[in-house]
């Protein structure tokens, strides 16, 4: 069993969710069930599942979770470049988390191609 604490993708993964919370503070209030819950949801389903997938038996196992955890920040990405788009006054604060947003896609993705690589060479 591998501690999710210490996985600096966790690290990140929750960085990007204070971030997402911060900036959906921000939002319209009409949003409040639509962006912002979507938003909220996303951010929290990545740290989630490195978290639930650390607890699996198998790398296998494992890379499924993180393959769902890639898949949230892909769906933020896009829900941000949609608010960017609506929301003139949200651009420059979207625009701020893409990079981390970013980072958080590749570490995932790298930690993914580890498993691969560990699954063929083992």
């Amino acid at each position: 069993m591998r501690n999710f604490r210490n996985l600096h993708v966790w690290q990140k993964s929750m960085e990007l969710s204070v971030e997402i919370y911060k900036i959906t503070q921000l939002f319209p209030s009409e949003e409040k069930f639509c962006l912002v819950t979507q938003l909220r949801r996303a951010a929290i389903s990545i740290a989630s599942n490195i978290a639930e997938g650390c607890a699996k038996s198998t790398d296998a196992h494992f890379r499924r979770f993180l393959e769902d955890a890639i898949g949230s920040a892909f769906e933020i990405e896009s829900q941000l470049l949609i608010t960017s788009k609506v929301y003139d006054t949200l651009k420059e604060k979207t625009e701020k988390i893409f990079p981390l947003i970013n980072e958080v896609q590749k570490m995932l993705n790298s930690l993914i191609e580890k498993l691969k690589s560990n699954r063929t060479n083992g």
